[in-house]
């Protein structure tokens, strides 16, 4: 059985391998953003003409999220970061989801290039983060090496093959760790590390893999050297708007920590989830690695109940040891329950067994511990950890062809990443 081996932009952010052993099918996703559509499948605060909140429901086509939130914000005369969502959507596509603020409905269009409001209403509550319950996605994928028929064979492979395998590995896709500069997870390390100057570095200073040349890299060369925050006012462009905001604040002579507040709470707080998405991911492929099943809990593990409806009940994950050891194996059997990964946060406990020995191998390697994850620099973004599936279900899978590509169509539970579930089929980079 030939098992392939990602390209280094994945295992650089721990998604270092394949459940499926299937070819590769040389194609592209994301061609143009049309070509990749997410509509989130919401769980609407209740209505409530004299409520505090407006939710709105809007399409978008390549806006970065908190990019949008801060231009909804503007065009609406909200504090800057006043637009809440109840999961992150990526840049290069074409989404519909929720957002929520307090404050009037908006008469008419936002006014913003690409923005629909398909819905508007007052509400008692607004949106926070994981008020959803999944997404549906279409994605073309084109440029395959293969006829459309064929290519289309060669997926119903890999589908069968995921399908005995319990599912699809639950890593953390690209879009958590930055699409375009793939940095977000470096702060956050930066951040749990009580270096909150060098977490600022990073995010102003580093650049995309690939040595590509830009006027936003350039700026970033140019700061890197003279360290000048006023100067770099000058050079970095205006679009850049959460850099700048960091400069503006170090022009004053602001400190590091306070010119990070300048940033969202939401924003700060991705660089943390971030960092814990690294640290999943890399735990995930040390256990795949050392031969130890995804499927079946082991002693040290931990497994999450399920409702009927199949989704995760609660972050109140079980202990497995060796006297509930059957009973749990009868829970995940009977897809009452998964095994659950950890996210690592400053309540996050110890484990027991091969499990817990590769967490705590991994956490002395990062030279940290979890009482970073208490950030006293930054409290308002502490994590206490939470729990993760390791597999997600492999959902029911449309594929259509058309003369060029094929259309992948499928729903997903939240946080889970189509981005992910399409690398089993698609391999690209693999060798």
């Amino acid at each position: 059985m030939t098992r392939w081996a990602p390209p280094v932009s994945e295992r650089a952010v721990g998604t270092e391998f394949f459940l499926s052993s299937t070819a590769p099918v040389a194609g592209r996703t994301k061609a143009r953003a049309e070509e990749f559509r997410v509509s989130e499948v919401s769980s609407y605060p209740l209505p409530d003409p004299e409520g505090a909140f407006a939710v709105l429901r809007v399409a978008s086509q390549d806006w970065e999220q908190h990019e949008l939130g801060a231009a909804i914000a503007r065009r609406l005369g909200l504090a800057p970061h006043a637009v809440q969502w109840s999961g992150t959507k990526d840049r290069r596509a074409v989404t519909d989801r929720l957002l929520s603020y307090r404050g009037p409905l908006p008469e008419g269009e936002l006014g913003l290039p690409r923005v629909e409001v398909l819905d508007a209403y007052r509400a008692r509550d607004g949106l926070v983060l994981g008020h959803h319950y999944g997404n549906a996605f279409e994605v073309r994928v084109t440029e395959l090496d293969l006829p459309p028929a064929e290519a289309i064979r060669r997926f119903r492979e890999t589908e069968a093959e995921l399908r005995g395998a319990g599912g699809f590995p639950n890593f953390f896709g690209p879009q958590r760790f930055g699409e375009v500069r793939p940095v977000t997870h470096e702060v956050g390390r930066q951040l749990v590390r009580g270096d909150v100057a060098g977490a600022v570095e990073v995010y102003l200073t580093a650049l995309p893999a690939g040595g590509t040349v830009g006027i936003g890299d350039e700026a970033r060369r140019a700061y890197s050297t003279h360290r000048d925050p006023v100067r770099a006012l000058g050079e970095f462009p205006a679009e850049y708007r959460f850099e700048r905001a960091l400069l503006e604040h170090l022009a004053k002579g602001h400190p590091p920590d306070r010119a990070l507040r300048a940033l969202s709470r939401d924003l700060r707080l991705l660089f943390v989830h971030a960092y814990q998405a690294l640290l999943f991911n890399r735990w995930l492929s040390r256990r795949y690695a050392a031969g130890i099943s995804l499927e079946v809990p082991s002693p040290g593990d931990r497994i999450l109940r399920l409702g009927r409806d199949g989704t995760v009940r609660s972050q109140d994950a079980v202990p497995v040891e060796l006297d509930n050891l059957p009973e749990c194996r009868d829970l995940v059997a009977r897809l009452r329950a998964r095994v659950a990964g950890p996210l690592v946060g400053f309540e996050t406990p110890r484990s027991s067994g091969p499990v817990g020995d590769l967490l705590e191998a991994l956490l002395t390697e990062e030279g940290i511990d979890r009482a970073g994850f208490r950030l006293p620099s930054a409290p308002e973004v502490a994590s206490r950890g939470g729990w993760r599936p390791v597999l997600v279900p492999l959902p029911p899978i449309g594929l259509a062809p058309d003369a060029t590509g094929v259309w992948f169509r499928f729903g997903l539970p939240k946080g889970a990443y189509a981005t992910v579930l399409l690398r089993e089929f698609l391999k690209t980079g693999a060798r």
